[in-house]
């Protein structure tokens, strides 16, 4: 019979179950058997790689912009930041630091206008871009968008020297690279029932057999498998789950050998719920990689007087 539960993730931070589209990778056909045919839990093993970088983004909207047009009326827009960056863990000296950070500020206008925000006093400077649709939900889209081109050129930076665990569903096209990317919201489910009864047996520690998630096009195919991270106290089958993915053009062995690393790897940096709300699924370098990268973004009362300053001066003069 199935049971009610309430989630763990404060509310304010969605659920582990969410239906956000952004979080959704290539749909296409599904293949289970790519691994194991009888699917079984598979134990982690940590084959001692040294250096590990996590990458990931923030992104805040600073303000809401509209451009008053008499000819062709109001067009909304937005300005907004976003950073990006990483926590690189050096297993053997055993510390890790924040790196490669990098910032963004942007001022979107709907409807394909493509006029400029008054120059702004801070650093780095507001750059100016739009989006085709009137649609005003749109323009939170083109800054997401941004940021995970972002996110995605930095793991492709760091993976010739690390082991790249990126936040988020891979970047299209995925280039055979050691990157995972790391979902810690689940979309759909994409298996059948029998699978899923494996995903919900798996202890700390443990994975799923790979599948594959083909699309029309091949270089957005990619692996995945589902880790557990920790079993919670008061969890539902599914708490402490994550689901990791890899390129399609990797070998399967290779994919084999990093399944099983971050099987026995993500588990112990898996975050604990009086430190992060969003446990364990949150690892505590991403989680501390989120707050250096707000920190660096400035404050946002500061940035949204000097958009009202800037935008002031300019109807001025």
């Amino acid at each position: 019979m199935a049971r009610m539960f309430v989630e763990g993730w404060a509310p304010e931070y969605g659920a582990p179950f969410d239906p956000d589209e952004q979080l959704a990778p290539a749909e296409g056909t599904i293949d289970p058997a790519v691994e194991l045919t009888d699917w079984e839990p598979i134990e982690g093993a940590d084959d001692g790689c040294h250096k590990i970088a996590f990458v990931d983004g923030v992104r805040r909207v600073d303000a809401r912009l509209l451009m008053d047009d008499p000819v062709a009326g109001p067009v909304p827009g937005i300005c907004g930041t976003f950073a990006v960056g990483a926590t690189s863990w050096h297993r053997s000296e055993r510390w890790s630091e924040v790196t490669d950070v990098r910032i963004e500020r942007w001022a979107v206008l709907a409807g394909g206008h493509a006029d400029e925000l008054p120059a702004v006093d801070l650093e780095p400077p507001y750059r100016s871009a739009t989006t085709p649709s009137d649609d005003p939900s749109h323009l939170v889209k083109e800054l997401h968008t941004r940021m995970r081109r972002a996110e995605g050129e930095l793991a492709t930076q760091l993976a010739a020297h690390a082991f790249v665990v990126a936040d988020g569903p891979l970047n299209r096209p995925l280039a055979p690279l050691p990157v995972v990317g790391y979902i810690k919201s689940h979309r759909v489910t994409y298996l059948p029932a029998e699978q899923n009864a494996v995903i919900a047996e798996l202890a700390p520690g443990q994975r799923t057999p790979l599948f594959t998630i083909s699309a029309d096009r091949p270089d957005v195919c990619r692996y995945s498998w589902y880790v557990r991270l920790a079993m919670v106290d008061g969890g539902h089958s599914w708490t402490g789950i994550v689901r990791c993915e890899a390129s399609g053009r990797l070998p399967k062995d290779d994919v084999r050998l990093t399944a099983d690393r971050t099987a026995a790897l993500l588990p112990i940096v898996g975050s604990q719920p009086h430190i992060d709300p969003r446990a364990p699924q949150n690892l505590v370098p991403i989680g501390a990689l989120e707050r250096e990268l707000r920190h660096r973004m400035g404050d946002p009362g500061l940035v949204y007087r000097a958009l009202r300053h800037a935008v002031s001066r300019q109807a001025a003069s």
